[in-house]
């Protein structure tokens, strides 16, 4: 069994990472600044990849603004994969998303595309996850274009997917070969975006109005209908937002 070390280890992906890794028999450390170890500044890399045959990054960045999240990627990529080679890790696993590689104009998914660019030349074998947008992420993406109670949202077309998914497909890829490439998966469901997030809220008793908008913003940019869908042959999960939503309520996790 491997040496796999979860970068981002403990948050909503990671920490189901480290348990799906840990089932399968797997030496799963979960690494993150709650750990000592901090990818940003390299603080507690080296020890932390010491004998690792793996690296899987799924760390976020805590901030979306343009500058900051560039930065945050780049500079966590460059560490490690600068610790992994000292450390002889011959697999590097990034947890991405689908939509990088396309015309689109959003600050973060350009700096993924950096992420990805990092290891593409790193030499290291790789293989990437480019995963659609997460139910978990209902309530954030109304937050983030709400004003004064009313959600304004693009008729762009979603296909989201359960964290528990996703975590299982980087887990099995992380226990795989490198593809020196990556896979795309998503949920079984398209919808458009007002209606995953008015479904969401609604199911939430959440009492905000969700208008669809074609001049509204996602994450701080125009999208094209199929921006955030996955490519024909993606990977598809099982998880319905029908089935996720009664076991993510909010009264459920009270």
């Amino acid at each position: 069994m491997a040496k796999i070390v979860v970068i981002g280890g403990t948050g909503l992906i990671g920490s189901k990472v480290v348990a799906k890794l840990a089932a399968r028999g797997h030496e799963a450390v979960a690494a993150s600044p709650g750990t000592g170890v901090n990818s940003v500044t390299g603080e507690g890399l080296d020890a932390a990849l010491s004998g690792a045959d793996v690296v899987v990054d799924v760390s976020n960045s805590p901030s979306f603004e343009k500058q900051a999240v560039l930065d945050f990627f780049t500079a966590s990529t460059r560490n490690l994969l600068g610790a992994g080679k000292r450390a002889g890790v011959g697999h590097h696993v990034a947890l991405t998303i689908v939509g990088t590689d396309r015309p689109q104009n959003i600050d973060y998914f350009h700096a993924k595309r950096a992420q990805e660019q990092l290891i593409e030349a790193s030499g290291t074998p790789y293989s990437f996850v480019h995963a659609t947008q997460f139910f978990e992420f209902i309530g954030s993406i109304a937050q983030t274009v709400d004003t004064d109670g009313e959600v304004r949202l693009p008729g762009a077309l979603i296909q989201p997917i359960a964290a528990e998914d996703v975590a299982t497909a980087v887990a099995r890829t992380a226990a795989g070969a490198p593809m020196n490439g990556g896979i795309e998966i998503a949920g079984p469901e398209v919808f458009t975006m007002d209606e995953f997030i008015r479904r969401g809220l609604e199911f939430r008793g959440d009492s905000r109005v969700v208008v669809r908008d074609p001049d509204a913003q996602y994450f701080g940019a125009h999208i094209d209908e199929r921006t955030l869908l996955p490519v024909d042959g993606a990977q598809i999960f099982s998880t319905t937002l029908a089935e996720w939503l009664p076991e993510n309520s909010p009264a459920k996790h009270a």
